[in-house]
């Protein structure tokens, strides 16, 4: 369908009626049961709906009304439903806000208020429906990397326009900036796909041992070598070898490293035979590689083999709005494990992420986030639950963050002007009170 698609569930002929002329911006599909409802949200998936709770075979009551919802909600969790109904107005609005409507709305229904309620759950599940679509599009990037930044996207398409080629590949980047993702990416985009991707941390192995872990070793070849041992060179051949803070590799075994580099062949500890190995370079340091060569603690003849191609990788906190997508991210991966009520951020979570300056970067973010699933005592991660109460909140970027700053404005200018009354304020902001007092809770705000 061309238009939006709202379902309207009303068992009453007249407001059928009234309704379905009402809005001529939507595609109005009608349902006076649960079973028409469920039919209709089954073949056209609407993204809002207006319920009476008063349904068949209950139409004096509210329980057919609530069993229609909990189906949609069920089958369709993203749908918005407004509740319209006359049975007990307070107690039902708060069943139902309770059990997952977006909205409330007292009978008898005025058509231009109703039609502000609908034409803003309209807004805010597209919102979500590009939220979400932005999120995958970043989770299937290169290299299974999140991200949404032009400064990120700018990277990427270097290392895609690289991949096919087979030269070697220096990744630039401050620890836990994605580096290994990004030698994975390189690795799957290249025609070695098939073949071994090894990755050796050169820091992470004391300097005795690191000659041995590169270049294996034959047996008997110091004391406890019993059998012969391929190395990552060897394990890498036919694919990739990537070699992880490369910076920390000892001179002595630099000479060794660049010999293969040049020969492309190796020797093992121990051992006379020259073994060929065909295999592609990438490595990575978080260290100023200019400035080793400078004072010697690098080779340059190694680092020029070495960085044929040299890609620098910007920190999160130069990645324009990543930050708070990575967040959501992380949230979304734990929640469900560690802490199901955990649902999202919180907007104060959000400017809270993009502001921080993340020293520790993606892995910082990550270990945040982790424990604030953990600690969170409701639905959504505050800047509190982060650790980053107070911290100063820079301008948002994303058009998401833009609105919710923009409603809080206006929500703030309502309740001054109308002396702190939520009848006033939702009057003079076009809303029903329990949309005012939903925003209130979302937005943190004392009404």
């Amino acid at each position: 369908m061309s238009k939006p698609v709202l379902l309207v569930i009303e068992d009453d002929p007249g407001l059928q009626r009234q309704l379905r002329w009402a809005y001529d911006g939507y595609e109005v599909l009608i349902a006076g049961t649960r079973a028409e409802a469920l039919d209709a949200v089954k073949e056209h998936s609407p993204a809002v709906v207006t319920l009476d709770l008063g349904l068949p075979p209950d139409p004096d009551g509210t329980s057919e009304g609530f069993a229609t919802m909990a189906a949609i909600l069920h089958a369709r969790p993203d749908t918005k439903i407004i509740v319209a109904s006359g049975h007990g107005a307070r107690e039902s609005a708060l069943q139902a806000i309770a059990d997952g409507a977006w909205d409330f709305y007292a009978k008898p229904i005025d058509i231009d208020q109703l039609g502000l309620i609908v034409a803003r759950a309209f807004h805010v599940h597209a919102l979500e429906a590009e939220n979400r679509q932005l999120a995958g599009a970043g989770a299937g990037g290169f290299g299974g990397l999140i991200y949404a930044s032009p400064e990120m996207a700018a990277v990427t398409r270097t290392l895609e326009r690289v991949a096919p080629a087979d030269v070697s590949v220096m990744l630039l980047g401050a620890s836990g900036t994605g580096k290994e993702l990004l030698a994975r990416g390189l690795h799957q985009a290249s025609p070695r796909r098939n073949a071994a991707f090894v990755a050796i941390n050169c820091a992470a192995i004391p300097e005795p041992l690191l000659e041995s872990e590169l270049f294996g070793h034959e047996k008997g070849a110091f004391t406890g070598a019993v059998r012969t041992v391929e190395g990552k060179i060897e394990q890498a051949a036919g694919g990739t070898l990537f070699l992880d803070e490369i910076g920390d590799v000892p001179q002595a075994l630099q000479v060794k490293l660049l010999r293969f580099l040049q020969e492309r062949v190796i020797e093992r500890v121990g051992g006379r035979k020259q073994i060929p190995v065909d295999c592609r370079i990438i490595s990575a340091t978080h260290q100023d590689v200019d400035a080793m060569v400078a004072d010697g603690r690098f080779r340059e003849d190694l680092y020029y083999r070495l960085a044929e191609i040299v890609v620098r990788i910007p920190a999160l906190a130069e990645r324009t709005g990543d930050a708070a997508l990575l967040a959501q991210h992380f949230v979304s991966g734990y929640a469900p494990k560690l802490n199901p009520q955990v649902t999202g951020l919180a907007s104060d979570a959000r400017a809270a992420c993009d502001a921080w300056r993340w020293p520790g970067n993606v892995r910082e973010l990550e270990n945040r986030v982790k424990r604030a699933v953990i600690m969170a005592e409701g639905k959504r991660i505050t800047a509190a639950d982060l650790d980053l109460a107070g911290t100063s909140a820079a301008e948002p970027l994303d058009l998401r963050q833009v609105r919710e700053a923009a409603d809080r404005r206006a929500i703030a200018r309502a309740l001054a002007q109308s002396d702190g009354n939520i009848s006033g304020a939702s009057r003079l902001l076009g809303v029903s009170r329990p949309t005012l007092y939903d925003l209130l809770k979302t937005y943190d705000l004392q009404g």
